[in-house]
C-alpha cells in the first residue's frame, strides 16, 4: 500500500467538531470545569467507545460534551481538531457544530460560536488550513427547536455557510424539518442533511427534495434504490461518505464490505471524512487508508475523491480551481 494518502491535499466536509473530543482532552476540560466524569481513567473511557449502533454512540457522544462550559473549552477542541487536520494534509474544512446540545445545557450560543470562530480563525492564520461552519439540528427534537435555534444563529450569518440535519435518524424523516430548512435558505443559508446512514433511501429522497439540500452527509442506503443513484448522478450530488464511523457503528461489517467503490462505480460524487474522530477510530486519512487498503482504491482513484472534496466543498470557483490545481501537481510529482 503506498504512502499516497499523506500528502495528499484533501478537504473534509463532514466532521463534528464535538466528535472530536478525544478522551484525554475529555479528562482534562473535566478537571478544569470541576466535572466529574462516569470513568475513572482515560483508558476506561476509551472502552466504552464500542457501539452497536447509532443511538449508543449519541448517549456516549452527549454525554461527553458535559465538559464543554467555556468558550476556552470550546477554542480548544477546535483547534485541537485543525492541528490534526493540517497534519493530514487537509486543506479546507467544514465543520459541524451541534448547538442544541450546549443550550439545552446552559451554555450560551454565543460562547459556543466564539469559541469556535475564534479557532477557525487561528487555525487558518496559522496552520493555513480554510474553514467554514455549519449548523446542525438536532433531529430527535423538535422543528420548533430547530427554529429557535436557527432565529439565534441569524445575528451570525456572516460566520456560518450552513445548516445540516444530524443526530438519530430513524423516526425523524428530513420532510420534518421542512420549514426551518426553507427559513434558512431564505435567509442565505446552503443545506446539508444526514441521510441514508442507518435511515432508509426515502430519507434521501426527501432531503433532496422536501430540504433542496446541497450535500448528502453518509447517503450510503441509497445504493438500494436505482431510481435514486440515477437521480443522485444525475445531478452529481456529493456523498459525504464516513467509512470508519460506518464500521464501528455497524453499517457494515468489514471494510471490504463498504459501498464507497460501488458508489465510484456508478458515477456518484463521493468524498471521504471521518465523522467523529475521537470516537471512530480515525481522522481523515485513516479513513482514506482503510478503503484504500479494504476496497484496493487506486492512486488515481484516491486522487479523484480529494478532487470531489474540493468541488463538492462551499468555496468560491476560484478557490477550488487552485485547490485542484495543487492535487494535480501532487499527483503529477508522483
Amino acid at each position: 500500500m503506498s504512502d499516497f494518502v499523506s500528502g495528499l491535499p484533501k478537504a473534509e466536509l463532514h466532521l463534528h467538531i464535538e466528535g472530536s473530543l478525544e478522551p484525554e482532552m475529555m479528562f482534562a476540560l473535566a478537571q478544569r470545569n470541576a466535572i466529574t466524569l462516569p470513568y475513572d481513567s482515560v483508558e476506561a473511557l476509551r472502552a466504552a467507545y464500542r457501539f452497536g449502533n447509532l443511538q449508543d454512540f449519541l448517549d456516549l457522544y452527549y454525554q461527553g460534551m458535559s465538559v464543554l462550559l467555556r468558550e476556552e473549552d470550546f477554542y480548544d477542541l477546535t483547534l485541537a481538531y485543525l492541528r490534526r487536520a493540517a497534519a493530514d494534509g487537509v486543506r479546507h474544512a467544514e465543520i459541524f457544530f451541534d448547538p442544541q446540545g450546549h443550550t439545552g445545557r446552559g451554555v450560551a450560543f454565543d460562547t459556543v460560536f466564539q469559541g469556535i470562530h475564534r479557532a477557525l480563525r487561528d487555525g487558518e492564520h496559522e496552520l493555513g488550513v480554510s474553514s467554514k461552519l455549519i449548523l446542525c439540528f438536532l433531529r430527535h427534537l423538535s422543528a420548533e427547536d430547530a427554529m429557535a435555534t436557527l432565529e439565534e444563529a441569524m445575528d451570525y450569518r456572516g460566520a456560518i455557510v450552513g445548516v445540516g440535519l444530524d443526530s438519530t435518524e430513524n423516526g425523524h424523516p428530513p420532510e420534518k424539518f421542512v420549514g426551518v430548512f426553507e427559513r434558512a435558505r431564505a435567509a442565505g443559508f446552503r443545506a446539508v442533511a444526514h441521510a441514508g446512514e442507518e435511515g432508509p433511501p426515502a430519507y434521501v429522497w426527501g432531503a433532496l427534495r422536501a430540504l433542496a439540500v446541497d450535500r448528502i452527509d453518509h447517503g450510503n442506503r441509497a445504493l438500494e434504490d436505482p431510481a435514486l443513484v440515477r437521480e443522485l448522478a444525475q445531478r452529481r450530488m456529493p456523498l459525504t461518505v464516513c467509512p470508519l464511523s460506518n464500521l464501528r457503528l455497524g453499517g457494515v461489517k468489514t471494510m471490504a464490505e463498504h459501498p464507497l467503490k460501488t458508489m465510484m462505480d456508478q458515477g456518484l460524487c463521493v468524498t471521504v471524512n471521518s465523522d467523529d474522530p475521537a470516537y471512530f477510530g480515525g481522522y481523515v486519512n485513516d479513513n482514506y487508508r482503510a478503503v484504500q487498503d479494504a476496497l484496493g482504491l487506486s492512486d488515481a482513484e484516491l486522487a479523484r475523491i480529494a478532487r470531489n472534496s474540493f468541488e463538492a466543498s462551499f468555496l468560491d470557483s476560484e478557490t477550488k480551481a487552485a485547490h485542484l490545481a495543487a492535487v494535480d501537481a501532487y499527483v503529477n510529482a508522483g
